[in-house]
């Protein structure tokens, strides 16, 4: 009984002593950010990761490189595995991952792995001094209306799928691709 008054008695002390302001604010904010009865989405697209996963075919896509040359995965497929990267120049976990993209490029590059960073959304003039400025010794990509990380649905940076030398999804975001590329190489 004396902890149900207390209880009731602190509540009445922080309704009447700027709880009901706090209280009137988060019932504004909640209608604010609560959808209307049938509102919808602009542009419904569900995400759909089954499509993107792994043992799933690499959808193609023709991308120009920092030089001018033309990529089109497909060009790939039969011959050699892709890491894709996707990345932009402001993403300090890109930067970040940069020295580790290098080694596997110096290990892997001369067995046949061809890794390709993918700019998302970015100018060419902005690009061109990123990847002067880190060395960038693998391919870099530009994807200046985003509409090829639109059909591998990135929704962050950085995303790495690797794509086998038959143009097959083997990894998406993976962090062990090194074991995975040992194991691919070497077949």
């Amino acid at each position: 009984m004396w902890y149900a008054f207390n209880r009731k008695k602190k509540f009445l002390e922080v309704l009447f002593t700027g709880g009901f302001r706090r209280i009137a604010m988060a019932v504004l904010i909640a209608s604010v950010f609560t959808p209307l009865p049938g509102a919808r989405a602009a542009n419904p697209q569900p995400f759909d990761i089954t499509k993107l996963t792994i043992e799933n075919k690499a959808p193609d896509f023709v991308l120009t490189d920092l030089n001018g040359q033309k990529f089109r995965l497909s060009d790939h497929k039969g011959k050699r595995p892709v890491l894709i990267i996707f990345s932009t120049t402001w993403c300090s976990f890109c930067r970040a991952e940069i020295p580790h993209f290098k080694s596997l490029y110096a290990s892997y590059a001369k067995q046949g792995l061809e890794i390709v960073n993918i700019d998302i959304q970015e100018s060419k003039e902005k690009v061109v001094k990123y990847a002067a400025k880190y060395e960038l010794p693998y391919r870099t990509l530009l994807d200046e209306d985003g509409t090829v990380s639109g059909v591998y649905e990135v929704k962050g940076v950085p995303t790495l799928i690797l794509v086998d030398k038959n143009g097959m999804i083997v990894c998406r975001q993976c962090r062990t691709v090194d074991t995975l590329l040992k194991t691919m190489m070497k077949k």
